[in-house]
């Protein structure tokens, strides 16, 4: 008979061979690099709770049929400390022979002993499993946005992905897009063109981890419901986050006034010729428009093609009249049995997605071994 439990040091390289094949979509078994990084992420990380863990599915012979990854997760409502569980990783084999080992598996993590569960990963198949076990899907936090600068360059970039050697018309892509991009004044669906406005009174300076991680927790302070992290913790967390080979250079910035006061944060990752990869961005209250407006320019002086990222309800007002695409790749899901809780996640008031999600782990966007 099948059966649900912890996820424990014996099971590493069934679960990197289930990662491996299922989600990265590769024959090849998985190699050390991957090993050691779900057991450092699953098993040693520091925030790790006893009663809270990552979970398998185990056939009637024993073996590994699914995974669902779990990080435990401090946060704070209204003074009360609370415990989240951060659902990511959930790959489950046997579809055919066992088609509810991934509901079984999901039942048996959500019924822990966590205040809230939540994913920002969630594909259909998943989010229909959430959604039968009363899970609420958060429209405003389950969008991408996407800006588009260089037009030309972005539609090789998309093609080439798939048809490598369609790299090799980059240079004809530059030529159109100096054409194409000339047309200046406004801003335009088609291109990015930088123009004079608030942002003209801010600059962005490069910080380290323990600089920013301050700042993050100085910002996410607003949301009535936000991540308990402290400072030794998400500086773990950002050293996670410190390479992304799929995605390119990463950019960890802060955004001052001309007196050196800090009003935003972005972390991104990207290349020239390339799309870039937001994974935050969070500012003060009524501040998060010239955020993202420095965060696209130091994207576009960078050479960057396009710039994407994950929205939250604050960064969606912001960005009416920036010209971004908002597309759903993913959903973010929420599960708690605590009214109030579920009242602050529906209303827009919690901190979710990107550090407060999966998006910092070298599992979204890096290369291994």
């Amino acid at each position: 008979m099948s059966s649900v439990r912890s996820f424990e040091a014996g099971d590493v390289e069934a679960v990197a061979d289930l990662f491996q094949r299922l989600l990265r979509k590769d024959a090849r078994p998985a190699n050390d690099d991957l090993k050691t990084y779900l057991r450092t992420l699953f098993i040693d990380f520091p925030a790790g709770e006893p009663d809270l863990r990552s979970r398998v599915h185990a056939r009637a012979d024993g073996s590994v049929s699914g995974f669902l990854g779990v990080l435990p997760m401090a946060m704070e409502f209204e003074g009360r400390r609370l415990k989240a569980a951060n659902c990511g990783t959930f790959a489950c084999d046997d579809r055919d022979g066992d088609p509810f080992a991934g509901a079984r598996l999901l039942r048996d993590v959500l019924s822990g002993p966590q205040d809230l569960s939540f994913t920002e990963t969630s594909n259909d198949v998943s989010t229909d499993m959430w959604r039968s076990m009363r899970a609420t899907v958060l429209a405003p936090y389950s969008l991408e946005w996407l800006r588009v600068m260089k037009p030309a360059a972005f539609v090789l970039e998309g093609a080439a992905r798939r048809l490598s050697p369609l790299k090799l018309l980059r240079p004809v892509a530059r030529a159109a897009d100096a054409v194409l991009c000339r047309r200046g004044g406004k801003q335009s669906w088609s291109h990015y063109t930088p123009l004079a406005g608030k942002a003209d009174a801010l600059v962005d300076t490069a910080v380290d981890d323990a600089e920013f991680a301050d700042l993050c927790r100085q910002f996410v302070r607003h949301f009535p419901l936000r991540p308990a992290w402290d400072a030794p913790l998400l500086e773990t967390m950002l050293g996670h986050a410190r390479t992304k080979a799929l995605h390119g250079e990463r950019i960890q910035h802060a955004v001052r006034t001309r007196s050196g006061r800090a009003v935003g944060l972005y972390l991104y990752y990207g290349d020239p010729g390339g799309i870039g990869r937001t994974v935050q961005i969070i500012a003060e209250p009524g501040q998060e428009a010239v955020v993202i407006d420095r965060l696209t320019r130091n994207a576009h002086a960078r050479g960057l093609v396009a710039l994407r990222g994950r929205t939250q309800p604050a960064l969606l007002q912001a960005m009416i009249g920036k010209k971004c695409a908002f597309l759903h790749t993913s959903s973010t899901i929420v599960h708690s049995r605590d009214p109030a809780l579920l009242e602050a996640m529906t209303g827009g008031k919690v901190f979710l997605n990107g550090l407060a999600g999966e998006g910092w782990t070298r599992l979204i966007g890096d290369r291994f071994g």
